[in-house]
């Protein structure tokens, strides 16, 4: 009998939900919030940043490949949004990004040689372009792409130091494209948005070792950020 009624309650629970969701009749939060020209907000969320690395072609045993240990990290940041029409929108969104990773060097046997942690705060600022489905009740999904540039606080490009003593140096500027999708959240008081993006570097961020033959710097022939970002959205 209790299963029967746990089933029963499933069952009513998965048509409520399914009308909640699709049905025309229900309540529509924030009606005219998306007619406004521009809107404001801020966002919480995770980051992945790693690497890609692209080696000289004298060196493409993978013995030689380096390793990269990548951690989560946090961002925070603010968004402003240019409304173009009831599909498309101009974001921008300047954001605060710490991370950290960790490069493994091969044919080296001491942690001083092999290991370089490379902590990273960046200030990261987006130009996207925004593409929306027709809203569905109180939820509208979409796509969003762009490019962007970011300015690395922890960048150590005019270290005088390089490998030899201890420092990985990588360049203070980055420029990026990036592709993602969402899900717009119309709740009662305010607009809630999941999104996922990912973000791909186009320039070289390796500054080279002094030493034309260093066993840190001379394999590589280009180093660049990519990474995934998973923001939580509040306008």
């Amino acid at each position: 009998m209790r299963r029967f009624l746990f089933i029963i309650t499933l069952l009513l629970l998965a048509q409520n939900t399914q009308a909640q969701l699709f049905s025309k009749e229900r309540i529509a939060n924030l009606e005219n919030f998306d007619k406004r020209f521009l809107s404001w907000g801020y966002f919480l969320g995770f980051n992945s940043y790693d690497f890609k690395f692209e080696y000289e072609k004298q060196f493409t045993d993978a013995n030689t490949d380096i390793l990269v240990d990548t951690s989560v990290g946090f961002s925070v940041g603010l968004i402003g949004n240019l409304r173009v029409n009831n599909h498309v929108d101009i974001r921008l969104e300047p954001g605060l990004y710490f991370t950290q990773r960790n490069l493994i060097f091969p044919n080296f046997t001491e942690e001083k040689d092999f290991l370089r942690e490379t902590k990273s705060t960046y200030i990261h600022v987006p130009l996207l372009l925004k593409l929306s489905t027709k809203r569905i009740n109180n939820f509208k999904p979409f796509i969003i792409g762009g490019i962007s540039t970011s300015l690395n606080l922890s960048s150590n490009q005019k270290n005088p130091d390089d490998n030899f003593q201890g420092q990985f140096r990588m360049k203070k500027y980055t420029s990026y494209y990036e592709l993602g999708f969402g899900i717009d959240f119309y709740l009662f008081f305010f607009k809630f948005t999941p999104s996922i993006r990912g973000v791909f570097a186009t320039s070289d961020e390796l500054v080279p070792d002094k030493n034309p033959n260093s066993p840190w710097t001379s394999n590589i022939s280009s180093l660049k950020s990519r990474g995934v970002f998973i923001n939580f959205t509040f306008q």
